[in-house]
């Protein structure tokens, strides 16, 4: 299983690591994010945990805790780049964060990766368990992908530690929209292009096809 600590201060048996590095982390997101987010965040971080448990998968729950608190850094406009995709600014500034505080590069890159990947289905649960994790911490708050393979009990406790806003889902929807709507070629080819469809009726969603078609080569 995942190797989170478990002690009576806990969340549905899971609690944050009781580490300097869980404190500058908590520390920085919650002085960094806006509540929305940090409340996602740490949502992220249990559901996370409690998959692992699920299905066995074993993680350093400092990185874990690092890589869910961090996944969505990119949308804020102190950490957001003019070109690259959110998820890249995210993974680079979490990096940066555990390469100053002496963390290996291999631990370093694979929280990088969990971040960077987190909205690219299909391939996360296919690579290293901290990978793996934060997407499904991710879909299962987002998304509810597994929310009936939570116990009602479970759910409930998590939500109450750390509340979903009073509209939550169309709120997360525009925090997405605010993190990526001046740099919108960068959601071509991932699930955020639906995000600019929805709230920008200006939004022209490039075509892979089209793409293709197009090209400078002659057949």
């Amino acid at each position: 299983m995942c190797q989170t600590a478990h002690n009576a201060g806990s969340v549905a048996g899971i609690a944050v690591p009781n580490s300097r590095l869980a404190r500058d982390v908590r520390e920085f997101v919650r002085d960094t994010s806006t509540e929305l987010l940090f409340n996602h965040s740490s949502r992220v971080y249990y559901f996370a945990a409690l998959r692992g448990e699920k299905l066995g998968l074993r993680c350093d729950p400092d990185l874990l805790y690092t890589g869910a608190m961090f996944h969505d850094l990119g949308l804020l406009a102190s950490h957001s780049s003019d070109a690259d995709r959110f998820e890249v600014d995210g993974a680079n500034a979490a990096r940066a964060f555990l390469r100053a505080r002496g963390i290996s590069e291999e631990d370093a890159n694979n929280v990088w990766l969990a971040i960077a990947l987190h909205t690219t289905p299909g391939i996360p649960c296919h690579m290293h368990p901290l990978v793996a994790l934060v997407t499904e911490g991710v879909e299962m708050d987002v998304l509810g992908l597994t929310y009936k393979q939570f116990s009602a009990r479970d759910r409930e406790a998590v939500v109450e530690a750390f509340p979903r806003s009073a509209d939550f889902k169309n709120d997360i929807i525009q925090a997405f929209y605010e993190g990526i709507r001046h740099k919108p070629d960068t959601t071509f080819g991932n699930v955020k292009a639906d995000v600019l469809a929805r709230k920008d009726k200006q939004f022209v969603r490039q075509d892979f096809c089209c793409t293709i078609l197009n090209s400078a080569w002659p057949a």
